[in-house]
C-alpha cells in the first residue's frame, strides 16, 4: 500500500526550532543529506535574443522582482547559462506543517499555520516524489511553470507530493486534463522521498513543457488568431493597470484581438480562447501563463510591465521554446499605472511577421 494512514508523532520540527534557536545552528539544505543524486539531464549554455521594446523603456523602470539587477542586461539577450535537471533520494524524511525535515536538514515549502511546532504525522508513505516549490505554492503562474512540468518526473519515481493548501479555482480542471493525481499532503512520514532541482531552463524541460502545451490543446480545436489579450484587473497582488479594459479593447478593435479575464470563466473556456493565438499580451503576472501554455514556437509575448516591478521571467520561457518576448514599461499613476496604446501598437509592430 502506498499510503498508510496513521497517527505517528515526529519531534523533527521541534528539534529543528530547538537547533535554529535556540542552539544557533544553521540548518542544512536536504540536497546535502541525499543518499543519491543523479543527472536527468545535462546543464547547458543558450544564445537569447534580446527582447522587442521601443527607446527609453528600460529608462522608466524604477524597481524589479525575482531577480538580483536592473532588467537591462537581460533583456539586451546574449549568452546564458542553464542549469541541469537532477534528482536526490533521500531516506526517513518528514513533512510537518508545510515544511520537510531531515536530521539537521530543513525545506520550506508553506508558511507554518501554527505558532508552535506539530509533532503529529497523518500518514506514512514507502516512496514518495516532491513536485511542487515554495514559489508555486504561492503564485498559480510558478505552480504552472514549473510545478507542473516536474509532475511527470515525479509521477515516475513514486507517489507524486504536494503540499495541502486551498488551491486556485482552476487547479483542479488543469490537473484533470493535465492526468495529474497528486497526494496533498498535511505532514507524513517518507521511508524514501525523490526531489528535484528543476529551475534550469534545459531543453529537458523544454520538451517536458511542449507535451504539457500539446496535452492541453488536445482537448480543444485551434484555430490560428491575431492574439488575446488577458485582464488582470485587481487580482493577485496588485498591479492596477488603470486603462487595462481601453486597451484590450482597442487591440480588439484595432487587431482583432480575444479578450480574455480568467477570473471569470473555466479553464475550458481558457484554453479554447488562448488556442492558436499568436500573441499573448497582458499585466506582468500569472495569469499570462493561461496564454503561454498554448502559446505555439513563433508566437509573441508582450508584458504591460510597472515601473516599479520588472519582471523578466517570462522572457526565460519565450527564449527557451522558440518564441519572441517583447514588453511596454508604463507610467506611474496613483496606486497603479497607464500604458500608452501607442506604444503597445508600436512595440507589437517590432515583432517578425
Amino acid at each position: 500500500m502506498a499510503i498508510r494512514q496513521g497517527n505517528k508523532w515526529s519531534n523533527a520540527a521541534f528539534a529543528h526550532t530547538l537547533r535554529t534557536r535556540i542552539f544557533r545552528q544553521p540548518p542544512r539544505t536536504l540536497e546535502s543529506v541525499a543518499v543519491k543524486t543523479w543527472e536527468i539531464a545535462p546543464g547547458e549554455t543558450s544564445t537569447a535574443p534580446p527582447a522587442y521594446f521601443l527607446p527609453n523603456q528600460l529608462e522608466r523602470v524604477t524597481g524589479w522582482a525575482f531577480a538580483g539587477e536592473h532588467p537591462r542586461r537581460a533583456m539586451a539577450g546574449g549568452s546564458f547559462v542553464h542549469g541541469a535537471t537532477r534528482g536526490f533520494l533521500l531516506k526517513d524524511v518528514c513533512l510537518i506543517d508545510g515544511s520537510l525535515y531531515k536530521d539537521n536538514a530543513y525545506s520550506w515549502l508553506l508558511p507554518r499555520t501554527s505558532v508552535w511546532p506539530q509533532l503529529r504525522v497523518d500518514c506514512e508513505i514507502d516512496r514518495g516524489a516532491l513536485f511542487c516549490t515554495a514559489s508555486g505554492n504561492k503564485y498559480f503562474g510558478q505552480w504552472l511553470m514549473d510545478d507542473c512540468v516536474t509532475y511527470s518526473m515525479a509521477s515516475a519515481e513514486g507517489v507524486p507530493v504536494t503540499t495541502a493548501q486551498p488551491v486556485n479555482t482552476h487547479t483542479p480542471d488543469y490537473e484533470n486534463w493535465l492526468g495529474m493525481k497528486p497526494a496533498r499532503l498535511q505532514s507524513a512520514y517518507f521511508r524514501e522521498l525523490v526531489m528535484f532541482d528543476d529551475f534550469g531552463q534545459n531543453r529537458h524541460k523544454h520538451l517536458r513543457f511542449r507535451a504539457m502545451s500539446d496535452q492541453l490543446l488536445s482537448h480543444v480545436n485551434p484555430k490560428p488568431h491575431p492574439g488575446v489579450f488577458i485582464l488582470r484587473g485587481g487580482t493577485g497582488e496588485l498591479r492596477l493597470l488603470h486603462n487595462e479594459m481601453q486597451l484590450a479593447e482597442h487591440l480588439r478593435d484595432r487587431r482583432g484581438f480575444r479578450i480574455l479575464d480568467p477570473s471569470k470563466t473555466d479553464v475550458q473556456t481558457i484554453v479554447s480562447t488562448c488556442a492558436g493565438a499568436r500573441t499573448v499580451v497582458g499585466v506582468e503576472g500569472s495569469g499570462l501563463m493561461h496564454g503561454i501554455l498554448a502559446l505555439q514556437p513563433g508566437g509573441s509575448v508582450l508584458t504591460l510591465q510597472p515601473p516599479d516591478r520588472f519582471v523578466r521571467v517570462y522572457k526565460d520561457l519565450t527564449d527557451r521554446d522558440l518564441q519572441y518576448f517583447g514588453f511596454v514599461v508604463g507610467q506611474a499613476q496613483g496606486k497603479g499605472f497607464l500604458i500608452d496604446p501607442v506604444e503597445v501598437e508600436r512595440t507589437l509592430d517590432l515583432f517578425p511577421a
